[in-house]
C-alpha cells in the first residue's frame, strides 16, 4: 500500500466535517492538551463534564453562601459594627483559610469534590473581599485589586490546569461574578472594576480555550456584558464627546470577544461554528446597541455601522484565509459585515441637499466592486448582485433626478459636465456593459440574444433621460423666460434626432431591434409634437417643427434603404446544392 504523505495527511483532517474532527482527534491538540506532562488527554472532558452535571447544586449552594456573606458584609455597614480594616481582614483571612483548607483535604484524599469546593468557596471569597475593598469602598488602589487579583487567580488557574478542575473554576468564575454584581458601590469605581473584570475574562477565557471548556468564556462573556448593563444603569455616567468612558469600557470588551471567539475557534480543531459562532454574532449585536445609545447625536450612525461592518467583513475574510472554505463563520461574519456597511453607506449624507446624488454614486460604485470581484474571482453570484444594484440604483435615479441639484463642477453649469451628468453617464455605460457581456452570455443563444437587447434599451432610456434633463437645465439657466411649449419642443426635436441616431446604429450593426425601437420613438414623439406641444401655437410655428421632423422620418426611411439590408438577426436563405457533372463517358454515350 502506498504511503500516504504526512502532509496530505493533515489536509486531509483538515477538511473533515468538524463533528467528525471532534470524534476523532487531533494528534497536535491532543500533545497541546497535556499538562505539564501529567499525561491527561482529551478523554477526561466527558468526566469533568459529568462531574459539573452531577454536582451543579454544589455550585448553587456555593453562590448562596457567597450571595449571604456579601448581604452581611452590606449589613454590617449599615449597622458600623465592624471598620472597613477589620472586615477586610476578616474576608482575606476566611477566604484564605477556607481555600488552603479545601486544598489540604484534595492532598489527603485525592481527586475529592468536597475539596474543591473549599477551593472555589475560599477563592469566591477573596474575589468578594477585593470587590468590596476596592470597588465597592475604593480603599485600595487599581494597582492593588490587579495585583490581588493577578495573583489569586494565577493560582487558581495553575492548580486547574495541573488537575483539571473543571468544576473548580466554574465555582470561582461565578463567585468573581457575582460579588461586584451584588456589591454596587455609591461611588464611581469603574475603572477598578475594569481591571477586575479584564483579570477575570483574560484567566478564564484562556483557559476555556486551553481545556475546550465552553462554559468558561460563556458564562464570562454573558455576565461581563450583565455588569456593564448593572454599572451603566446605577451609575447613570456622562456620555459626553466621542471618546467617554462608556465607550471606551464597550470597545475594549467588543474587541476582546471579537478575537477571544475567533481565536477559540482556531484553537477547537479549526471548527468556526458552535457557541463561537453565535456569541460572536451576539457580541456584535450588544455592542451596536451600546454604541448607538451611547453615541447618540455624537458619532453618526454610518460611522458607527461601518466600523463594526469592517471588523466582521475583517474576521470573515480571516476564517476563510485560514480554512480555505467558505464556513458558517466565514459567511456570517463576512456577509454580516458587508450588510453593515451597506446600510452605514446608505445613511452618509444625511441632511445634505445633495442627499440622492450621494447615493447614486455610492451604489454605482458597490455595484461595480460587484462586478469587478465576480469577473475576476469567476463568481457568478456576485456579477448578479451587481446586476440587481444597477437596475434598483437606475429606478431610484429616475425617481429623484428631477429634484436634485445639478452637482455643478466649475461654479457654472455647463451641459454634461456636472455632477447629475456623469450619474447618468455611469449607469448608461454600465447597461451597455451588460448588453455587451450578455451577448456571449451563459445560456442559449436566443436567451442571450433577448437579455443583451433589454440591456441596451434600457441604456438607451437612460441615455434619453439624460438628454431631457440637461436640455431643461439649459432653458432653466440660459432662458428662463422661455414658456413651457419651448421646452417641450426642444425636447420634441431632441428625441426626434436620437431615434434617428438609433435608427442609424442599428443599420450600421444589421439589427432590426434598433431600426424598430428608432421608428417607434419618432412616431410617439410625433404624436406629442402634434397633439400636446403644439395645440394652441401659431401656424408658422407649427408648421416648422412638423416640417423638422418631417425631415427627420426622412433621414431615417433614407437610412434604412441605404445601410438596412438583411439583418444579422435573421436567418440566410438556404443556399441550393449544385447538382455534380455526370463524368465525360456518360456525357459521350448521351450525346
Amino acid at each position: 500500500m502506498a504511503m500516504v504523505p504526512a502532509a496530505a495527511r493533515v489536509r486531509r483532517r483538515r477538511a473533515l466535517p468538524c463533528a467528525l474532527r471532534h470524534r476523532m482527534g487531533d494528534r497536535s491538540d491532543r500533545r497541546r492538551s497535556i499538562p505539564f506532562g501529567r499525561g491527561r488527554m482529551n478523554m477526561n472532558q466527558k468526566l469533568d463534564t459529568k462531574i459539573v452535571s452531577k454536582h451543579w447544586t454544589s455550585l448553587l449552594g456555593v453562590l448562596l453562601v457567597l450571595a449571604a456573606a456579601i448581604t452581611l458584609f452590606r449589613y454590617s455597614i449599615d449597622q458600623g459594627w465592624l471598620t472597613d480594616t477589620l472586615k477586610i481582614g476578616i474576608g482575606l483571612l476566611s477566604g484564605a483559610g477556607i481555600a488552603l483548607g479545601g486544598f489540604g483535604w484534595t492532598l489527603k484524599q485525592r481527586g475529592a469534590i468536597a475539596g474543591e469546593i473549599g477551593i472555589g468557596l475560599g477563592t469566591s471569597i477573596l474575589y468578594a473581599t477585593f470587590s468590596f475593598a476596592g470597588i465597592y469602598y475604593g480603599l485600595w488602589t487599581p494597582m492593588t485589586v490587579l495585583l490581588g487579583m493577578t495573583a489569586v487567580t494565577a493560582l487558581l488557574v495553575l492548580y486547574s490546569l495541573r488537575n483539571d478542575s473543571r468544576l473548580l473554576m466554574n465555582i470561582a468564575l461565578a463567585g468573581a461574578l457575582l460579588s461586584p454584581l451584588m456589591m454596587r458601590p455609591e461611588t464611581d469605581q469603574v475603572f477598578t472594576l475594569f481591571l477586575y473584570l479584564l483579570i477575570v475574562n483574560a484567566a478564564f477565557f484562556a483557559l476555556s480555550i486551553y481545556k475546550k471548556w465552553t462554559e468558561l468564556r460563556v458564562v464570562a462573556f454573558f455576565g461581563s456584558w450583565t455588569l456593564y448593563a448593572v454599572y451603566f444603569v446605577s451609575f447613570n455616567p456622562s456620555m459626553e464627546g466621542w471618546w467617554s468612558r462608556p465607550i471606551r469600557y464597550a470597545v475594549a470588551a467588543f474587541l476582546f470577544y471579537l478575537v477571544g471567539f475567533l481565536i477559540a475557534s482556531w484553537r477547537n480543531n479549526r471548527c468556526f461554528d458552535g457557541w463561537n459562532l453565535y456569541l460572536s454574532l451576539a457580541n456584535g449585536v450588544g455592542f451596536g446597541c451600546w454604541a448607538l445609545l451611547i453615541w447618540d447625536g455624537d458619532v453618526p450612525v454610518g460611522f458607527t455601522l461601518s466600523a463594526i461592518g469592517l471588523l466582521y467583513a475583517a474576521a470573515g475574510a480571516i476564517v476563510y484565509r485560514m480554512s480555505g472554505r467558505v464556513l458558517a463563520y466565514a459567511a456570517s461574519h463576512g456577509g454580516g459585515g458587508l450588510l453593515l456597511l451597506l446600510i452605514a453607506l446608505a445613511q452618509f449624507g444625511n441632511g445634505l441637499e445633495a442627499k440622492p446624488l450621494i447615493n447614486t454614486y455610492i451604489w454605482i460604485g458597490v455595484a461595480c466592486i460587484a462586478i469587478a470581484m465576480g469577473r475576476i474571482k469567476g463568481w457568478a453570484a456576485a456579477e448578479g448582485a451587481g446586476l440587481l444594484v444597477w437596475f434598483a440604483v437606475g429606478i431610484y435615479w429616475f425617481a429623484v433626478t428631477w429634484d436634485t441639484p445639478r452637482g455643478d463642477w466649475f461654479g457654472a453649469y455647463i451641459p454634461f459636465l456636472n455632477g447629475g451628468a456623469l450619474a447618468w453617464i455611469l449607469l448608461a455605460a454600465m447597461g451597455f456593459y451588460f448588453s455587451a457581456r450578455w451577448a456571449a452570455g451563459p445560456l442559449d443563444s436566443d436567451t442571450n440574444r433577448i437579455l443583451s437587447h433589454l440591456f441596451a434599451i434600457l441604456s438607451h432610456a437612460v441615455v434619453g433621460g439624460l438628454l431631457t434633463l440637461q436640455l431643461i437645465n439649459v432653458f432653466d439657466i440660459y432662458a428662463p423666460n422661455a414658456g413651457h411649449s419651448s421646452v417641450q419642443l426642444a425636447l420634441s426635436v431632441s428625441w426626434g434626432i436620437y431615434a434617428l441616431l438609433l435608427s442609424l446604429w442599428g443599420a450600421y450593426r444589421k439589427q432590426g431591434l434598433f431600426r424598430w425601437f428608432g421608428s417607434i420613438v419618432l412616431v410617439l414623439v410625433a404624436i406629442k409634437a402634434i397633439f400636446l406641444d403644439l395645440s394652441g401655437e401659431a401656424g408658422l410655428y407649427k408648421a416648422g417643427v412638423l416640417l423638422a421632423l418631417g425631415g427627420i422620418a426622412f433621414l431615417v426611411s433614407w437610412v434604412n434603404g441605404k445601410w438596412g439590408g438583411t439583418s444579422s438577426e435573421q436567418e440566410p436563405a438556404p443556399a441550393v446544392p449544385e447538382v455534380p457533372e455526370a463524368p465525360a463517358a456518360i456525357q459521350k454515350e448521351l450525346s
